[in-house]
């Protein structure tokens, strides 16, 4: 009737929430009070903004940002692994 499904409608208010959690972990990014706590918000906006490409490429209909949202789900792994070791060891290469 309306024109707008009831799906869609979910989608573009998800994708809303998704674009507050980002805000948050970009806040906590700046103001982490430690580095293992922008680590951790590092790891936060990688998720959210897979989860950001996925409901867009949902809305959209199309499958290429399922493609770009594996390509930054397995550089967000290696960049948490990374990070986390330099962290602990102060040294990346073994």
């Amino acid at each position: 009737m309306f024109g707008v499904s009831l799906i869609d409608a979910a989608v573009v208010g998800s994708m809303f929430a998704v674009g507050l959690a980002i805000l948050l972990a970009m806040w906590r990014l700046v103001r982490g009070p430690t580095v293992p706590d922008r680590i951790l918000a590092l790891d936060t906006l990688n998720v959210t903004a897979i989860a950001e490409l996925m409901l867009l490429g949902i809305h959209l209909r199309t499958a290429v940002y399922f493609e770009a949202a594996l390509i930054i789900a397995m550089l967000g792994f290696v960049t948490t692994v990374v990070l986390s070791k330099y962290v602990i060891r102060r040294d990346i290469v073994e």
